[in-house]
């Protein structure tokens, strides 16, 4: 008899073993395909001062990242102006469907709308960097792509209307990736480069301590192998 309750009470032991088991196997599988194959980019334009003849530039961007992009994958541009945190500022988006033909179109449109765009773009006064990237993370959520990443085309030179409040808001950038483009020295770099330096590193900092990846990519042949990843 006491060989036997030993027996049951073992093989109680190994049956809630083996569950315990599966289920931590079933909980790993899951959150591994938690994270959708898809990609997510979010390209913010400076329009602010002489940095609007830099735009022909960001066309190469757009073009060069919308024959990247695949099924599934989503896409935005839009502009750094006085006040950016705000869906209006979104030039153009699209997710792409999974039709050849239909995903082609939403392409040409994407395409023509940039155009349009950059053809009658006015300077803006100011440059709401941080709302711009605070819009990109809400827009790109919402996506729900695996692999996200917000391009800034600027040279990352913020500059606030009286009464702005940036300086406090944390950036909630967990699996995201930051990709300053085209950062274009200013006058004042020049003659000093660690303003140049310290700006970089600012943003660095903010990234970062947001949980996001911060690069810098000036030679925009980079680009590819950068979405690639």
């Amino acid at each position: 008899m006491e060989l036997f309750v030993k027996i049951f009470r073992y093989t109680q032991w190994t049956s809630a073993l083996i569950i315990a088991s599966v289920f931590a196997l079933t909980a790993c599988s899951n959150n591994s395909e938690s994270v959708p194959d898809t990609r997510g980019v979010y390209m913010l334009m400076d329009t602010s001062g002489t940095y609007t003849q830099e735009l022909e530039q960001a066309r190469r961007v757009i073009n060069f990242t919308l024959a990247e992009l695949k099924p599934g994958d989503s896409f935005a541009v839009a502009r750094v102006d006085t006040g950016s945190f705000s869906e209006k500022d979104i030039v153009t988006k699209a997710t792409f469907d999974s039709r050849p033909s239909v995903s082609n179109e939403q392409k040409r449109i994407f395409q023509a709308s940039i155009s349009a765009f950059l053809k009658d773009v006015k300077s803006s006064t100011h440059t709401d960097i941080t709302g711009g990237i605070l819009q990109a993370v809400e827009y790109l959520n919402e996506t729900g792509a695996g692999h996200k990443t917000i391009l800034v085309f600027s040279d990352m030179k913020e500059d606030l209307r009286e009464g702005y409040v940036r300086d406090d808001i944390p950036f909630a950038l967990s699996g995201y990736r930051v990709v300053a483009l085209n950062v274009t020295k200013l006058r004042a770099d020049n003659v000093d480069p660690r303003n140049y330096l310290d700006r970089l590193d600012s943003w660095k900092q903010r990234v970062e301590s947001g949980g996001g990846e911060w690069k810098v990519v000036n030679d925009l042949e980079r680009l590819e192998s950068l979405l690639a990843q």
